[in-house]
């Protein structure tokens, strides 16, 4: 695994790039907005479920706002709203219209899809960009089980109505699990080969947090198993995120792999994760920031807010141990991905 190096001398500054003591710049932003969830996947939520965070702990949108606000003003450029699942978040598209009046140059959502028919075109008008869906099988069974109960038709019909909203491109999430949608990887994308000039489907490595670890099936794998009846060629990075993307020759179809766990991106992380009570998650694996929600109830000003950003991110560590077997903090529900 290659982690990068703190630069020789550097020190925290008070303007320029958002970096980091290893010289990454932070320009994309996650947006936890609520840590409920209508789904409890396996992956995601344990077994015996979680004691969700009490309303007045969590931002409100004018919080976000502001923070975001001040983000864009340290170089942010790209914001994607997320959960649990955000479209649980009453009048969401409120904060969206609210969102798009800072001129982020995206902004877009990782949803489950369950709520998609209704909400997409609203969404849309209000400013959002596009929409990721998270989808991990389309075999109804498969589906049911890794969700605990989720409706892959409804999904389905989600992702229509994000496209017929203009949603796009729309990104299929598939987290992929060995044992469990081992076999999926195909039907994904057969399912989605009409669509190949809109959607990219995208297969993620599950990550092994402490109270919902599954084992990843790794990207290496699923990429053999879509050469048995497809000829894949790499095309690279994406759009400067963790994927790493291919084409397929038969169909015209982009397909992209995370692969956090055995083709590491950490010396590339150029993202940072506000969770809905505010805190700071400068490195997926860690949980350690207090909360920004003190300082905005506090009244701090925008340079307060901004110095306390840049020595939280000045502070991210280097990457994740996971290949160590040291767990990722939290819960995934929680952080938004």
């Amino acid at each position: 695994m290659t982690l990068p190096a703190p630069l020789p001398g550097a020190q925290l500054g008070d303007d320029g790039p958002l970096l980091d003591r290893f010289g990454r710049a932070h320009t994309y932003l996650r947006v936890s907005v609520t840590d409920r969830c209508n789904f409890r996947c396996t992956y995601c939520l344990p077994e015996d479920g979680l004691t969700w965070k009490p309303r007045d702990t969590l931002l409100t949108f004018e919080e976000i706002v502001r923070l975001a606000s001040v983000f864009h003003g340290l170089g942010v450029r790209r914001v994607r709203l997320t959960g649990g699942e955000p479209l649980l978040r009453s009048d969401l598209h409120v904060l969206v219209r609210m969102l798009a009046n800072l001129g982020f140059d995206d902004l877009s959502l990782t949803t489950n899809g369950h709520r998609l028919v209704e909400d997409a075109p609203r969404l849309a008008e209000a400013g959002l960009t596009r929409v990721n869906v998270s989808c991990d099988a389309i075999d109804p069974v498969v589906f049911s089980r890794m969700t605990r109960g989720g409706d892959v038709r409804r999904v389905l019909q989600g992702i229509d109505a994000a496209r017929a909203a203009g949603l796009t491109p729309i990104k299929v999430n598939a987290v992929m699990v060995e044992g469990e949608n081992d076999d999926a990887p195909l039907a994904l994308l057969e399912h989605f080969a009409p669509y190949a000039a809109d959607t990219i489907v995208r297969f993620i490595e599950s990550m092994p947090f402490e109270r919902a670890a599954r084992p990843a099936l790794p990207g290496s794998r699923v990429r053999a198993l879509l050469a048995t009846r497809y000829r894949l060629q790499p095309i690279g990075g994406g759009d400067g995120g963790p994927a790493v993307d291919w084409r397929v020759v038969e169909t015209g179809q982009r397909v992209g792999f995370v692969s956090p766990m055995t083709e590491h991106f950490c010396e590339r992380c150029n993202r940072l994760r506000l969770e809905a009570d505010g805190h700071l998650r400068t490195c997926l694996s860690r949980d350690e920031t207090p909360p920004l929600r003190e300082l905005l109830r506090a009244n701090a000003s925008d340079d307060a807010l901004a110095r306390a950003i840049r020595g939280m991110v000045w502070g991210k560590v280097a990457g994740h141990e996971a290949h160590l077997g040291t767990a990722f903090e939290g819960v995934m529900t929680r952080i938004g991905g």
